[in-house]
């Protein structure tokens, strides 16, 4: 029997066990530096055709999360000038929910003979790889991008180009409490042999 048959059962194991995480129930520790490489470097093992490299990353830890908060409350004044004092500090506290965020920036390029549409899947699927990766690794993902994701005062203070987006925000860490899986949908619901 081949490794990679011996390994199947392991692998298949992990994909079927994987569940994302509440970024309000993470606790730390969160991946080290060592581990947030290893997670990018999985994260680029995605499908990208064309070798266009349609996405990059942005790692929050320490201190530079409390620091994304205040940009985040100067986006939510612009937006909602009257937002209360509990609003303010839930946005200025959302990146300390978890120990380690990593965003993941779409940049689909125009003009080029790959379709955007393949850029931005292939930016998605390195979101999904991030959380795949980092469930192999013992910590919980998940995957959010909620309205800081598409302000345009968010989007300049990350240094988004005019072609670039959030794909997604993961949050890393360990769950404070038990996990819950969610109903899964049926095979009969979703699939069917073609032509019917």
């Amino acid at each position: 029997m081949s490794a990679l048959n011996v390994a199947a059962p392991q692998t298949l194991d992990l994909l079927l066990s994987r569940r994302s995480g509440s970024a309000k129930r993470m606790k730390g520790p969160g991946p080290s530096d060592e581990q947030i490489k290893t997670l990018i470097r999985a994260a680029t093992r995605v499908p990208d055709h064309g070798k266009l490299t349609p996405w990059r990353f942005l790692i929050f830890k320490n201190d530079a999360r409390a620091a994304f908060g205040d940009l985040l409350v100067r986006a939510l004044k612009q937006s909602e000038p009257d937002a209360t004092e509990e609003r303010i500090t839930q946005e200025r506290t959302r990146f300390l929910r978890a120990p380690v965020i990593i965003g993941v920036v779409s940049r689909a390029r125009e003009g080029m003979p790959i379709p955007e549409w393949e850029q931005i899947l292939s930016a998605g699927a390195a979101c999904q790889t991030l959380c795949i990766a980092a469930h192999a690794m013992g910590f919980v993902a998940g995957w959010i991008t909620e309205w800081c994701a598409y302000h345009p005062t968010v989007k300049a203070g990350l240094g988004l180009d005019a072609n670039e987006r959030i794909a997604g925000f993961i949050y890393l860490g360990h769950p404070s409490e038990p996990l819950e899986d969610r109903p899964r949908p049926s095979f009969e619901t979703i699939a069917r042999e073609w032509p019917p």
